[in-house]
Parts: C-alpha cells; structure tokens; sequence
C-alpha cells in the first residue's frame, strides 16, 4: 500500500464534479499560479501553519522545538521557520491552535473508509470522489491507488488536473477516471509562464490527447479580474469549446482572494496581494462576451 500526504478532506462536496462529492486535497504541485487559492498545497510535503492572531504569547512552545525554531523576545514569541523540520513537537503545547501542521501521511484505505461513507450521497446525485490539490499527479502512485479503490467499489471519480504532467501518466489513468476537470488558464504560453511558471505547450497537447482518448471532460478556467480575463484569453476559451465539440462543460471560475490570508501563515509572499474577488458586474461581463462568442456551454462554477 502506498502512503500520500493529504491537507484536506471535504465531504459533501458541490462545486468538484458531478453530485455530491468527497474531495480529497493532495500535496504538491507542478505550477506555481499567481493567484492560488490554495499555497499551502505548493509544497509536496508537510508543512508547520503559525497564525499570529491566534497566538497569545504564552511562550508554551519555546523549549519545545528540538531544533530552536521557538525562541522569546522581550516577552514576545518568534517563530524562526528556517530552522523549522515540521517534527510537530510544537503543536502538541499550543493551547489557542495558532500552531497547526498542514499535511498528514494516510493510506488509501483509510481515504477510502471515509468516501465510502457517503456512498449513498453518491448514488442518488451521481456523485463520488475527486482527487484535487495541488496537482493531485505529483503524488501519481497513490493517485492511482485511491483511483483504481474507487473503481473496485463502484465509485465514480474525478480528477481536478492543471495538465503539466507527463503524457504517459495521462494515459495510465484513461481507463480509471470517470470524469477529467482540466484547467485553462491563459490562450498566450508566455503569459502562461509568466503567471504559472510553465508554459502551456504540455497542457494543451494532454487536452488533445484525453479529448481523442473519448474521455468526459470538464474544461475549468479560472478568471482573474485585470490579469487573464482579457479578449485574447475569452477568445482563446471559446476556441477551445468550438475545436472540442464533445466538451462535456465549460466552467467559469471567478477569482475570489479567500485564500490571501493562507499566505502569512506558511511564510510565504502572496504575489497578487492587491486583486479583489470578482463582482458580479465583471462576472456577467465574461458570461456574456463568452457567449457572443458562440460558447454556449460556458457555466458559472
């Protein structure tokens, strides 16, 4: 049996595939988008969460780290995350929670006896699990586990992807998943890099290649007000859904920055600090121009 390392478990979830649906969030990921919702999954393994609101300086943990990450200043704690190895020792003497590990080892199975509980959600919405992140296929191996799992319990699965992964690991995976949600996130490659860090040449070559392999795609583009919600990109997504008639949706993903206070939690610069959550102006806007443009399919997410 193969180990992964999971920061979140989302049951009864709406907005990851079709019905109700157990959502399993895996560490690590491919890209390194500009406006991630979800930074604490960049890194693939385990990681130490300090919230400063939550800290009322008790100084418990001072003394507990082995390697000096906690240390008093003037009365005041610091947390030195450089010297930080994620043992956890901390968190066990952190009354208020504002130490938290993101991240834990866990076994199909023991994914799987969580999923299975809903399984009667699951039949009567025609939902099941999805496999989210982070880019679930970093860890590949027990991706295909918890996939192969759902396949011999009879339970329909998602696979929420960004596409910048090896061909090879797509094709594997033709025969397991019921359902692709493929990222889209800018027409340009140098755009893309610039805001993914990878251009889109691999992505777009994986959408052709699941697209020809017959499989049920839902084709999600993530909008950001004022960075790749332009014509050229709108255009490109409507491109898109005229060259892929068979296209089972295409989902609109407005930005929201529910995600910026994650961040400072992880010592991490959010380098999108100052866009706001798209208004429902901006978002009728896109539906509208997506439209004229002869994408009917185009839903809200």
């Amino acid at each position: 049996m193969t180990n992964g390392i999971v920061f979140d478990i989302q049951r009864f979830s709406l907005h990851d595939g079709p019905g109700i649906r157990t959502s399993i969030f895996l560490k690590g990921c491919s890209l390194h988008c500009e406006w991630c919702h979800n930074p604490e999954a960049i890194s693939p393994t385990p990681q130490l969460a300090y919230r400063v609101d939550k800290c009322d300086q008790c100084l418990e943990c001072v003394g507990s780290c082995p390697n000096g990450a906690h240390s008093e200043l003037h009365g005041i704690h610091v947390y030195d995350r450089e010297r930080c190895q994620s043992c956890a020792d901390c968190v066990q003497c952190c009354p208020q929670g504002a130490l938290s590990m993101t991240g834990m080892r866990m076994a199909a199975d023991e994914i799987m006896a969580i999923v299975k509980r809903d399984r009667t959600y699951f039949d009567l919405s025609g939902g099941g699990v999805t496999l989210s992140g982070g880019e679930p296929l970093v860890q590949f191996d027990f991706a295909c586990e918890l996939f192969n799992a759902a396949k011999d319990n009879g339970i329909n699965s998602c696979l929420e992807t960004c596409g910048a992964v090896s061909r090879d690991r797509f094709a594997e995976l033709v025969p397991l998943v019921d359902v692709f949600l493929f990222d889209y996130k800018a027409t340009d490659s140098e755009t893309h890099r610039r805001l993914t860090g990878a251009g889109n040449e691999l992505i777009l070559s994986n959408l052709d290649f699941l697209y020809n392999s017959g499989v049920k795609i839902h084709l999600r583009c993530p909008l950001i007000p004022g960075v790749n919600d332009g014509a050229e990109h709108l255009e490109g997504i409507a491109a898109l859904s005229a060259r892929y008639p068979r296209l089972a949706r295409v989902e609109l993903l407005p930005y929201h920055n529910i995600g910026n206070s994650k961040y400072e939690r992880y010592g991490m610069t959010n380098p999108m600090p100052g866009v706001e959550t798209a208004n429902e102006t901006v978002i009728r806007s896109w539906e509208s121009i997506l439209i004229d443009l002869g994408c009917e399919k185009a839903l809200l997410h």
